[in-house]
């Protein structure tokens, strides 16, 4: 499996506009939710329910928000950058600009912990993630995304 085959570009925002958490959340709820048949809202409350359990702020900028639904049938991954970066509660308490979200079915412990573990070997390349904030358009985002996508 590629994260190509995960992530549409409907479901990349290349700048996002909001400043907390919760817009955060939201706008990327919004933009997966266009992907599947679960409504935005649903999304964003398993997502904010998944932070309450302890933040998916990993640190060095980055935010992995993920969680589990019902009505998704398929691992979905979605993006956004955050040019300034917020506050996100992230481990090392330092603004993210990335987020990679990510939607499993309820019964997929294997599949959701192997995109997990696809995103952040990723994230551990320093040229990615600066390409990545580089981007300026969704184009740009995707092409780099790809570029490194690789089975897993």
């Amino acid at each position: 499996m590629r994260i190509s085959q995960l992530l549409n570009k409907s479901s990349i925002i290349a700048d996002l506009n909001a400043r907390d958490k919760k817009g955060i959340i939201d706008e990327l709820a919004l933009a997966v939710s266009k992907t599947t048949k679960a409504p935005a809202k649903e999304i964003a409350i398993v997502l904010m329910e998944r932070e309450q359990l302890g933040s998916t702020g990993i640190g060095g900028g980055i935010a992995i928000p993920h969680g589990k639904l019902d009505s998704v049938k398929s691992i979905i991954v979605g993006f956004g950058l955050s040019r300034e970066g917020i506050e996100y509660e992230s481990l090392d308490n330092k603004p993210v600009h990335i987020f990679f979200l990510l939607l499993t079915p309820e019964n997929s412990t294997g599949g959701h912990l192997k995109v997990l573990a696809q995103i952040s070997k990723l994230l551990k390349m320093d040229q990615f993630k600066k390409d990545l904030i580089a981007a300026r358009s969704v184009d740009d985002i995707y092409d780099t995304i790809m570029d490194q996508d690789e089975d897993f």
